[in-house]
């Protein structure tokens, strides 16, 4: 999944270790735009992503997973970035030409295309 949303905070970096050795997580706050805006808390884990980009401000765009897991009896969800990038160059895709249509011209089998200029469609 992807999303495209302003940075509203940065959390505090946390580590630790576990079975598979030291780990390190930044969370962030991003808020969406649009009529009702949302807030999402995102996890980065490790050292996937550029630390410049975390300016508040900043306008990301964000490819994650979301993931649920059940422990006793309560349902949690993480939703996991996988790549952070500037969405400061997302504007200009408003600018891609728009593909025009083309109608088919109808070619009898024996040669020539039909023309007639009284024709009422």
């Amino acid at each position: 999944m992807q999303l495209t949303a302003k940075l509203s905070a940065v959390l505090p970096e946390q580590t630790g270790a576990g079975k598979n050795g030291q780990w390190k997580k930044q969370d962030i706050i991003v808020e969406t735009d649009g009529q009702y805006p949302k807030k999402v808390c995102i996890s980065l884990w490790g050292e996937k992503f550029d630390r410049n980009l975390l300016n508040v401000g900043n306008k990301l765009t964000i490819s994650f997973d979301i993931e649920s897991r059940e422990f006793n009896g309560k349902w949690y969800t993480d939703v996991k970035a996988w790549k952070v990038e500037s969405a400061g160059n997302a504007g200009s895709s408003h600018s891609q030409p728009v593909d025009t249509y083309n109608p088919p011209v109808y070619e009898p089998q024996g040669g020539s295309a039909i023309v007639d200029d009284d024709c009422p469609f």
